[in-house]
Parts: structure tokens; C-alpha cells; sequence
């Protein structure tokens, strides 16, 4: 006889769950000047630790970034675009960065073991989800960006990541969108594989 409690059935219906899982989309465009509190933020962040974690390491980390912190990285993202793609490019990319109304950034702790640090990958981008899905819940939309301007070692020094033990997982803008994104699935039939 099995001594732990059965899992309780969940609050929430299956059809429920299967439309905020899929009305769950990436947000390219956000309602200019409106934002939600730092505790509508913090609340999805502690959802967000309930990630599956194999060995529960808990390796992510969470940097919500103020406007100082957010100016640094548009004018790293500008410095470094400017010298990969020219001044035209850097100039239309920082003017939709500026943008962005909220900014979270996500790292992950490094494990020297490979197979423990893909898990703890995997742990990450799936903390990313439970917290777009519980701000999709919330009626907030998020874009999940890891451009290279996330791998550069002054981006973890501006959001106060340890450069020799942590790595940056994605940058992560959330605001009231401006439109309701649509987006598109291959076929069941194309993504299954039914074995013997």
C-alpha cells in the first residue's frame, strides 16, 4: 500500500487547461505605458519554480530589471548590433526595445555534469512556461527573446548574474498586449509516431 497522498484531481477542467495552453502566444506588441505591478510578477515567478526539476537543483534564477538595468541592455543590444549589422538596423531594433514595457531576465545555474545541466535546461524553459502561462492567465502576454545580446558577459553582470556560475536562459518582455497574436500547429498525424 502506496503510504503518500493521492494527488488531488485539479481545480481546473481539462478543457479549461487545453484553451489557456493554447491561447498561451508569444506577444510582439504591447499596449504603450501600461505594466503590471511587481506583485502580479513575483506571484508568476513563484509559480514558475514549480517547474518539473529532475534532482531539484532549482537552478533558475530571476532578475525582474528596473529602467536603468533595461537601458544598459538597449544600448549593449545597440553597441553590439551597430558593429554586426550597421547603424540603421541598431537604430530600429533599439526603438522597439525601448518599447517594452516590463523586462524579467532568466538564468540558469551551471552544472558540471552534462546530463544534469541539459536538465536543468530543460527545468528552466519550463519555469519560462508555467510563467507565461500564469500571466496569460492574468490577461499579460510575454515574449521570450535569447538574442545575442543575452550571452555576453556584461548582459549577466547587468542583471546581477554570477558571470562563472550562472548563464542567461532569456530575456523575457511582458505587457498588456496590443493584439491578440494567432499562430498555428502542424497536424497530430505529423508530430506522432504510434509504435508497436
Amino acid at each position: 500500500m502506496n503510504d503518500r497522498a493521492a494527488l488531488t484531481p485539479s481545480p481546473v477542467s481539462p478543457a479549461d487547461a487545453a484553451a489557456l495552453l493554447r491561447g498561451r502566444r508569444t506577444v510582439d506588441l504591447f499596449r504603450a505605458g501600461e505594466c503590471p505591478g511587481r506583485e502580479t510578477l513575483r506571484e508568476a515567478i513563484d509559480v514558475a519554480r514549480w517547474a518539473p526539476n529532475h534532482h531539484r537543483t532549482e537552478p533558475w534564477r530571476f532578475a525582474l530589471l528596473g529602467p536603468e538595468s533595461q537601458a544598459a541592455i538597449i544600448d549593449l543590444n545597440t553597441e553590439l548590433l551597430t558593429a554586426s549589422k550597421g547603424g540603421e538596423i541598431a537604430a530600429a531594433k533599439r526603438q522597439r526595445w525601448e518599447a517594452m514595457p516590463g523586462w524579467l531576465a532568466v538564468s540558469c545555474v551551471r552544472d558540471e555534469d552534462p546530463i544534469t545541466a541539459q536538465e536543468d535546461y530543460a527545468a528552466c524553459a519550463c519555469a519560462v512556461q508555467n510563467l507565461a502561462l500564469y500571466l496569460h492567465s492574468a490577461g499579460v502576454g510575454t515574449k521570450w527573446a535569447s538574442g545575442a545580446v543575452t550571452r555576453l558577459p556584461a548582459f549577466l553582470d547587468i542583471i546581477g548574474a554570477d558571470r562563472d556560475r550562472e548563464y542567461c536562459v532569456g530575456l523575457i518582455w511582458y505587457g498588456y498586449p496590443k493584439r491578440a497574436p494567432r499562430s498555428q500547429r502542424k497536424s497530430l498525424d505529423m508530430i506522432i509516431r504510434e509504435r508497436p
